[in-house]
C-alpha cells in the first residue's frame, strides 16, 4: 500500500506556530487529510518529544517519523529525518555547544556549516538534505551555487523543494540527478489548509520508521504533490516592498533595487532554478501533481471571504464525513460523487483535475493566487465569484 507522508512539520515551541498544534490535533488532521506518514517536526525540542511519547502508537495508524529542522551558518536552514527520538535527543547534546536554547527552541540556530551538521546526523544513522533549498532568504541555493559548497564531502540524502518550486525546478540541474526530491507542508498549524498541502507517495513497504527512512534513501518515491510554484511568495523575482515583478535582466539593470520606491529586489525561485540548470537535459522524475487545498476551493466556489467560515466549514465536513479523506476527494473519488454532496465543488475539482487553472504568480514575499477556471454552465452552478488564495 502506498503512504502518503508529510515530513517536515512545527511545533507549538516555532516561532508563529499555532498552541493548538499538540500530537491529537495533528493525528485527527492526517485522518481527515489522508496523511498516514507524519514527521514530527521539532524533534530536538525535549518538551516536544515528550509531548509525542503517547501519541506515537495511535488508533489512527498514523506512523510518527522523528524530524527536525536546524538553521545553520549563513541563515540556511537544513531538514534531518531520524530513527527515533534517542537519536534526536544525542543530536541534542552534540549540536548544543554550537546554539543557544537548543532544548528550548523549536527551530534552532546552531553555528555550524552544512558538512559538520550532515556528518553529526548521519553518525546517528540520521538523512539529512537542505529544507526548501530555492527559497531566496534561507535555502541552500540562495547562499551557494552547488551541493557541494554547502555539505562538502559529506553526502545529501534528499532535496526538498519547498512550495515556491515543484520537480521541474531540480530535474534541470545536474548535480541532482541522483538526489530524490521531497515535498512537504512546513505547517506551523494543523489546519488541513496548512497540513499536507504538500506531500509525497512513498512505494509500498512496511510501515516503520527504518522502512520510510530507507525508501527516501533509496529513491522510492511514486509522486510529488503541492501547490503550482507560481502560487509560492517567492516565485517570481519582486521587489520586497511593493511586490513589483521583473524580469532578471531588469532586476540587474536597475541592480537591484526597485526603480518605484527603492525597495530590495529578491531573486525570484523560478529564476534562480533557470541559472543553476543552464543547458542541462533533465531526466525524468516522479510525477509532480499540482494541487489547491479542498478548503480553499469550497471558499471560492461558495464566494466566502475565508476558508474558515461557518458555511465553508459546513460544506467541507460534509464531503470529509461522506466520501472520506481530503486527499482523495482531490485525487481519487469520481466527480459524479463528489457532485452528489456539491456540485459546485464537484465542477471545480474537476477543472482542477483537467488542469484548467489560472495562475498570478506571487513574488518578494507575496503569495501568488490562482483562479479555476469553468464553462458557462459549471459557472452558472457558482453562488460568487469566489477569492482564490488572493493574499
Amino acid at each position: 500500500m502506498l503512504d502518503t507522508a508529510d515530513l517536515h512539520i512545527h511545533s507549538p515551541f516555532s516561532m508563529a506556530t499555532s498552541a493548538a498544534m499538540t500530537p491529537p490535533a495533528l493525528i485527527d488532521a492526517c485522518m481527515r487529510k489522508g496523511i498516514s506518514v507524519l514527521g514530527s517536526g521539532d524533534a530536538l525540542n525535549a518538551a516536544w518529544r515528550r509531548m509525542w511519547q503517547d501519541h506515537l502508537e495511535n488508533d489512527a495508524g498514523v506512523l510518527v517519523v522523528p524530524t527536525l529542522e536546524v538553521e545553520g551558518k549563513g541563515r540556511v536552514h537544513y531538514l534531518a529525518i531520524m530513527e527515533d527520538f534517542e537519536a534526536c535527543a544525542e543530536l541534542a547534546a552534540m549540536l548544543a555547544p554550537h546554539a543557544r536554547h537548543i532544548e528550548q527552541a523549536g527551530r534552532p540556530h546552531v553555528d555550524m556549516g552544512g558538512e559538520a551538521l550532515a556528518r553529526a546526523v548521519h553518525g546517528l544513522g540520521g538523512l539529512i538534505g537542505p529544507a526548501h533549498a530555492f527559497t531566496p532568504w534561507t535555502g541552500m541555493y540562495a547562499a551557494f551555487d552547488s551541493i557541494r559548497d554547502c555539505f562538502g564531502e559529506e553526502p545529501v540524502d534528499f532535496l526538498e523543494l519547498g512550495l515556491s518550486a515543484d520537480s521541474n525546478y531540480g530535474a534541470g540541474i545536474a548535480e541532482l540527478e541522483a538526489i530524490p526530491f521531497l515535498s512537504n507542508s512546513d505547517a506551523h498549524s494543523a489546519s488541513p489548509l496548512k497540513l499536507g498541502r504538500e506531500f509525497n507517495r512513498l512505494a509500498p513497504g512496511p510501515r516503520t520508521v527504518r522502512s520510510v527512512m530507507d525508501r527516501i534513501r533509496n529513491g522510492a518515491i511514486t509522486m510529488n504533490a503541492g501547490f503550482f510554484p507560481e502560487e509560492g511568495k517567492y516565485s517570481r523575482t519582486a521587489c520586497i516592498r511593493c511586490f513589483a515583478q521583473f524580469s532578471l535582466e531588469e532586476a540587474q539593470k536597475h541592480r537591484w533595487r526597485c526603480p518605484v520606491d527603492a525597495g530590495r529586489i529578491k531573486k525570484g525561485v523560478a529564476d534562480r532554478a533557470r541559472e543553476l540548470a543552464a543547458d542541462h537535459i533533465p531526466l525524468p522524475r516522479p510525477p509532480y501533481l499540482h494541487l489547491i487545498p479542498l478548503g480553499e476551493i469550497v471558499q471560492r466556489c461558495l464566494g466566502m471571504a475565508s476558508p474558515a467560515t461557518k458555511r465553508c466549514l459546513q460544506v467541507y465536513d460534509a464531503l470529509i464525513a461522506s466520501l472520506g479523506p481530503e486527499i482523495a476527494i482531490l485525487i481519487d473519488v469520481p466527480v459524479a460523487e463528489i457532485e452528489e454532496i456539491d456540485a459546485r465543488v464537484a465542477a471545480a475539482v474537476d477543472a482542477l483535475r483537467k488542469g484548467d487553472v489560472v495562475l498570478h504568480p506571487g513574488g518578494g514575499g507575496k503569495y501568488g493566487w490562482f483562479e479555476i477556471r469553468v464553462t458557462e454552465e459549471q459557472r452558472e452552478s457558482f453562488s460568487g465569484p469566489g477569492t482564490g488564495r488572493k493574499p
